[in-house]
């Protein structure tokens, strides 16, 4: 039996290169693969980097659908499907959307994988597929037999020099506007720390990892746990947490000695009121951002923050005043994004109640842009809320500005600094190359294939 794993492609131009920037590898076809048995061939092509064999034999396809990438995803399956190639798709969006994603599968699994994989594997050897697998059951973290990823699926291919792995998976709050949360519930589950530095000596030797967490911090008592064992290493490695945690001492202090270079923190927004209609009042926890930012710099922590507009408090006025604190806060880098309703929140059911989307499903209508607003907004347009957001991105990622974010801060560790201009340069060139960047291959000329 032989196996195709894809990574499918947000979309692609007629014309121009796909972005750098998105082009990290697929841990979760690594994950896939690691948990299949040797005796089954397989062979992965990653649409963003190289074009796809449609024509190599295959017993079946894998193929991961988030929001994003689902057009590209149906485009691809419909390539295979009309060759008699089975299609299994997963993901986030085949959980929070199985219907939809069936339409163009044989197979769907909705949840996490690994409890139903094996299974899977047997019905597509007997050729007794069923429609819809379904992990009933979270993935067992603590199995101590548990396969590490197959990073061999990676060969030959130019990702970013950057290797990923997880130590938990879930996030523990709930944000309205998030999937994360749509589809883990507000749990998160750690890996025990053996396993997970059993995995990072195992890891090719690139100068980053990244731990893909959605809240690395979750767990603080078993996070340390782990930090104090990776402090031997010397490992250097970025991550993504939650700013309350950023009161806790002892956590930024093994933090730093277990060479965490920076972390990605949802800031969101600076009003309470927003904060409080997103469900991220605790962002303002323990005398808010100004504490927590010194806490950070003092241990050395450089910060990815990131910025939402769109909530029905937002104003004209309100991106003036987070781009003034971006700038004057000199993060490392940032993102200013407007709100996207992903089918499966809280946020989609409420903006489709009352009736404020633009399009029934923004992820398939072929009139849909990549950062475009997919609603309609209380206090402006949704071409203003958008054109809004790309002015914050020009306007921080302008030369003189990023040449002001070079200090001690950014820039105190020789491998931070070497890396800081090409990564705010890469920023500031992509910020444009993203705007109406489509969803689905613009030069695509089939036609989608239902069941």
């Amino acid at each position: 039996m032989k196996l195709v794993f894809i990574q499918p492609a947000v979309g692609h131009r007629a014309r121009g290169s796909y972005l750098r920037g998105w082009q990290m590898e697929p841990l979760p076809l690594a994950t896939l693969s690691g948990l299949t048995p040797p005796e089954i061939a397989r062979v992965c092509y990653d649409d963003r980097l190289e074009p796809v064999n449609f024509d190599e034999p295959a017993d079946a396809v894998i193929l991961p659908v988030e929001t994003y990438t689902a057009r590209r995803s149906y485009e691809i399956a419909s390539e295979y499907r009309k060759r008699g190639v089975a299609v299994v798709s997963g993901g986030f969006h085949a959980t929070l959307n199985p219907e939809e994603v069936a339409r163009y599968a044989e197979a769907v699994v909705v949840g996490e994988a690994e409890p139903v994989w094996p299974e899977l594997l047997d019905d597509l050897k007997h050729r007794t597929l069923r429609k819809y697998y379904r992990g009933e059951h979270k993935a067992d973290l603590d199995r101590p037999d548990a396969p590490l990823p197959d990073r061999s699926l990676y060969a030959g291919k130019r990702y970013l020099p950057i290797s990923l792995l997880e130590s938990g998976r879930g996030c523990g709050k709930s944000c309205d506007f998030c999937s994360i949360q749509a589809y883990f519930g507000p749990t998160y589950r750690r890996r025990p720390a053996h396993a997970v530095l059993a995995e990072l000596r195992t890891l090719p030797p690139k100068p980053l990892k990244f731990f893909v967490d959605d809240n690395f911090t979750a767990d603080r008592e078993g996070v340390k746990e782990l930090l104090r064992a990776m402090i031997p290493l010397r490992q250097r490695w970025v991550t993504q947490m939650s700013i309350h945690a950023a009161h806790d001492e002892e956590l930024l202090d093994l933090l730093h000695q277990s060479g965490c270079q920076g972390v990605l923190i949802g800031f969101e927004s600076l009003d309470p009121v927003t904060l409080k209609s997103m469900g991220k009042s605790f962002n303002a926890m323990r005398g808010g951002y100004g504490e927590a930012l010194k806490n950070l710099r003092r241990h050395k922590i450089r910060l990815y923050a990131t910025f939402v507009f769109g909530y029905d408090s937002d104003t004209p006025e309100t991106f003036e005043g987070v781009l003034d604190f971006a700038l004057e806060q000199r993060f490392y880098v940032a993102a200013f994004s407007h709100l996207m309703p992903f089918p499966g929140t809280s946020l989609y059911a409420r903006l489709e109640e009352q009736k404020r989307l633009l399009y029934p499903a923004w992820w398939l209508d072929p009139a849909f842009r990549f950062s475009r607003a997919p609603f309609v907004p209380a206090h402006m347009s949704a071409e203003e809320l958008g054109e809004r957001c790309m002015d914050l991105r020009r306007r921080f990622y302008s030369v003189p500005n990023i040449l002001k974010r070079m200090n001690a801060w950014n820039c105190g560790d020789w491998f931070m600094a070497r890396n800081f201009l090409p990564i705010n340069f890469l920023q500031r060139h992509e910020a444009a190359k993203r705007q109406d960047f489509p969803l689905g291959d613009e030069n695509w000329t089939g036609q989608l294939i239902e069941a």
